[in-house]
């Protein structure tokens, strides 16, 4: 008996240790993609908030310049300035986009590390997350500071639901990140799938056009005639099934609008969430103890 209860011990103490061994490897190499993203660069860790400034400047000018788009003014915050709207999306957008294609290639560029050393698989998909994160934040800060400016300090009240809303957004980039890591290493043509499934899922999430363009095209096929079994086509409701299309939203609610998500959106995007990260982690763990046969 007491033999048993100190194996169980044993067991749990190695448990233990192996979580924090795992914690600090992820922490380490978190680290290290962080300070080597801009290594050697003139502007440093800057060049992280001059790229999404540049992308804003651009979408900015094509789509509310030149395509007179209009973004729909604040609900509670009174602000209408298309750049600072576009913004919010852009960089969100960047965001998940840029997380989960860092996340795929964690294993794929890490395969020296992977043959020489064991230790969980995952921890090199959530590092790369956790860098992006990182990033991500500091984004964030730039654009609630300039939204307070604008908006005015109204925005301290919808500013702690942005921990809920990444946290579902950190599991939902996790799952999907898992799921295709593991993909990549049988499936090489997935990389080059995913870039063209990417650009077209850009312009399906409402990076830089509001849901109320969507609903103008639906009732002007309507009033045209084009119908689907006698209905509508149901342009709105399949643009508001892609959950990064409501992830945007539900940033563009609390930082732009000043507002709260609505509760059916919180549980569409917690259900996605959690969906894709039981998905994502259940796939990972059948598939990635064969990943370095593979690579």
């Amino acid at each position: 008996m007491s033999a048993g209860v100190t194996t169980a011990r044993e067991r749990r103490v190695q448990r233990a240790e192996q979580r924090r061994s795992s914690f600090s490897l992820m922490r380490n190499l978190a680290l290290r993609e962080i300070r080597a993203e801009y290594k050697r660069t003139l502007l440093g860790r800057v060049w992280s908030l001059l790229n999404p400034v540049a992308q804003i400047a651009i979408f900015s000018l094509v789509f509310g310049v030149l395509f007179e788009i209009e973004a729909p003014p604040g609900t509670n915050s009174g602000v209408d300035f298309f750049p600072l709207w576009i913004g919010i999306g852009v960089i969100t957008w960047g965001y998940v986009s840029g997380s989960i294609s860092g996340g795929m290639s964690a294993l794929l560029g890490n395969a020296g590390l992977l043959s020489k050393v064991y230790f969980e698989r995952s921890v090199l998909v959530i590092a790369s997350i956790v860098a992006s994160t990182t990033t991500f934040l500091t984004e964030l800060a730039v654009l609630v500071v300039i939204m307070a400016f604008v908006g005015g300090p109204a925005i301290l009240l919808t500013l702690p639901l942005l921990v809920p809303l990444l946290a579902l957004t950190i599991a939902f980039v996790i799952g999907l990140s898992l799921m295709l890591s593991v993909a990549l290493v049988f499936f090489r043509d997935l990389e080059h799938l995913w870039r063209i499934f990417t650009q077209i899922w850009l312009y399906a999430s409402g990076v830089m056009f509001p849901v109320t363009l969507v609903q103008t095209a639906q009732d002007r096929f309507t009033a045209e005639g084009v119908l689907l079994n006698g209905q509508p086509l149901p342009l709105v409701t399949l643009f508001e099934l892609n959950p990064a299309e409501r992830i945007l939203a539900s940033f563009r609610n609390i930082i732009y609008d000043y507002a709260v998500p609505s509760l059916d959106t919180w549980l569409y995007i917690g259900l996605w969430s959690f969906g894709m990260l039981v998905i994502g982690a259940l796939v990972f763990r059948r598939f990635s103890r064969n990943v370095v046969e593979e690579l």
